[in-house]
């Protein structure tokens, strides 16, 4: 029999506070996309409360009339205190960082300050979409460095691969996603320090997308980018909204080595004016004093993941899951169920369940789907059980 997991110990899990009623009184994209039979476990939203401290944060600005337009350094303060407690870098300079208006909007004009029009951006598939559309949108070319059989950096593929970038003397990029997602590795400090050290060989610029950073499930360590040898010309962009569940009050800051100081001192003022001041607000409070809960989110989700593999290896034990050491994001292989390219739509049509579909990642998604476990077990396992019955009814139409 599949187990439940017990609320963790330290307080109250908040993976497991709010019922299915209670969720579908939200007006957020997770849960109006989708008619109200279906399950949604797709987009990068979890099932909880907010935390106290950023609810009281947020509310007092409101109170005060607080609406204004973001000032002054608290973010980057409260972010270079908490990756100086949760990493044991003292790395993050506060004079080397610009608040952005989010982590995406930020690798834009990351890329912008370092590749030209027509550039290659090397991104490392199966990979979050938007890094497709966003560089394609900027007019920069995305040139795939495909993931190894294990789900790490293949560091022979971006080698070659930055070797043929540049071989013709343009400038290139190399957009990297740490921790990394869907899969939820998490580099370590060897592997990045081998990124930088190929990325200087070639003249690549790396910008790392580090907005996962603070959900790190397993027994792996977050290294930030900029701490590693060799990294000092990179740039990085963090965040609090993922961790925090502050997507609809975004911020992010983009932080440079000691050599992208001047890179990032001509980010153009009108990005810089352009942050959400509740964001910054609540952002600098959940880093301040919203760890208690970040560590009670951590176990709720360590335990939502391991409910996940019992629940998969009970009603789809064809699917493929490599757990991952970060984020509440699983990347289910579902070639062995016969589904075709896109088995999310099947997923959908026949168990009213949503989930990614795996193309939408580059090469190495087909036959793939993205599964957001940050929700409650009663979800999970309504949703796990659902997918098992979609498959029953495809086979029974052969």
């Amino acid at each position: 029999m599949t187990r439940i997991p017990h609320e963790p110990s330290g307080g109250p899990n908040p993976l497991q506070v709010l019922t299915l009623d209670r969720l579908r009184e939200r007006t957020s994209a997770k849960w109006r996309t989708y008619p109200e039979d279906v399950l949604p476990l797709w987009v990068a939203e979890m099932d909880v409360p907010l935390a106290e401290p950023v609810v009281r944060a947020v509310t007092d600005a409101l109170t005060r009339g607080d609406t204004g337009y973001a000032a002054g350094t608290g973010f980057a303060e409260a972010l270079s205190g908490f990756a100086s407690a949760r990493w044991g870098w003292d790395g993050l300079a506060v004079p080397r960082t610009a608040v952005v208006p989010d982590v995406m909007q930020g690798v834009v004009e990351m890329l912008r300050l370092v590749t030209g029009p027509g550039d290659a951006v090397v991104v490392n598939p199966p990979v979050y979409p938007p890094f497709y559309s966003f560089v394609t949108h900027l007019d920069r070319r995305v040139v795939e460095a495909p993931l190894g059989p294990d789900g790490r950096l293949d560091l022979d593929v971006l080698e070659d691969t930055f070797r043929r970038v540049t071989e013709d003397g343009r400038q290139a990029a190399h957009l990297l996603c740490s921790p990394q997602n869907p899969t939820g590795t998490v580099h370590t400090r060897e592997e990045l320090s081998a990124v930088a050290r190929l990325a200087e060989r070639h003249g690549v610029r790396v910008v790392a997308d580090e907005a996962h950073a603070p959900l790190v499930l397993g027994d792996a360590s977050f290294v930030p980018y900029l701490s590693v040898p060799g990294a000092e010309r990179g740039l990085s962009l963090m965040s609090a909204s993922k961790a925090w569940n502050l997507a609809g009050i975004r911020a992010a800051l983009a932080v440079a080595g000691p050599a992208a100081a001047d890179d990032l001192a001509r980010l153009p003022e009108e990005v810089a004016d352009s942050p959400n001041h509740l964001g910054v607000i609540a952002q600098t409070a959940a880093l301040t004093d919203g760890t208690p809960w970040l560590d009670s989110l951590l176990t709720g989700l360590r335990a939502q993941r391991a409910l996940l593999s019992s629940l998969l290896a009970e009603q789809l034990p064809d699917v493929g899951y490599r757990p991952g050491d970060a984020t509440y994001l699983a990347w289910l292989d579902c070639r062995a169920l016969g589904l075709g390219d896109d088995p999310a739509r099947v997923f959908l049509e026949r168990g009213r369940v949503a989930l990614n579909p795996g193309p939408d990642f580059g090469t190495g998604g087909r036959g793939h789907v993205r599964l957001n476990f940050a929700t409650s077990s009663e979800v999970l396992t309504r949703a796990v059980r659902a997918m098992s019955r979609a498959v029953e009814g495809r086979a029974g139409e052969g």
